[in-house]
């Protein structure tokens, strides 16, 4: 893999592991900036383990350097070949690196809960047993819960970690037409609640 994908971990030997992904889409840059920002708070003292890839995908489209939806293209049971366009799923399952880098981090990890966060929809989404959880991040960010983004979504990785390996999964969607500055202070309220409370 000749990747720069950045993984910080802050106290790794925390009682639970959270994993927290900024940027799918190179075009929805908002999770890198909250998890930038909050990294630079240099939280201390925390009860458990948060994994942090601010950005996975360092391409400024929706797609990767290889024209690739990444979040199309993990090795799920309801995977498919689709047209090349933006939703392109890739020539074969984790045929990508990005793929790759987080399928390996997840099969060497028992993470107890896993957030993605993407734009433009103002839902959290859920996979897996996750509803409870939701609730929770909805208090905090003020968006609905929603069980279906309303659309398929094959080879999703919400569908690899929670559907298919039954780790609670979060898919953020954040209001785009707020600057990410806005959303900030409910962004280290989430995080803080992740590494201290639950």
């Amino acid at each position: 893999m000749n990747l720069d994908i950045d993984l910080k971990i802050l106290n790794n030997s925390g009682l639970k592991k959270i994993l927290i992904v900024g940027v799918f889409h190179g075009d929805e840059p908002q999770g890198e900036y909250f998890i930038n920002k909050y990294l630079q708070l240099k939280r201390q003292g925390l009860k458990n383990s948060l994994y942090f890839i601010p950005r996975l995908n360092k391409n400024n489209a929706r797609t990767n350097s290889s024209g690739v939806d990444l979040n199309r293209n993990f090795p799920t049971k309801n995977w498919i070949k689709s047209d090349k366009n933006d939703y392109f799923g890739g020539e074969f399952a984790a045929c990508e690196d990005e793929t790759k880098f987080l399928v390996n981090l997840i099969e060497n990890n028992k993470f107890d809960a896993i957030l993605t966060i993407h734009a433009p929809y103002k839902i959290i989404n859920y996979d897996g047993p996750a509803e409870s959880l939701a609730r929770v991040v909805s208090n905090i960010l003020g968006y609905p819960v929603e069980s279906d983004i309303g659309y398929p979504t094959p080879g999703s990785f919400g569908t690899y970690c929670g559907v298919e390996r039954n780790i609670p999964t979060l898919t953020i969607e954040v209001d785009e037409n707020k600057a990410p500055e806005e959303l900030l202070e409910h962004f280290v309220e989430l995080f803080d609640y992740f590494a201290y409370k639950y």
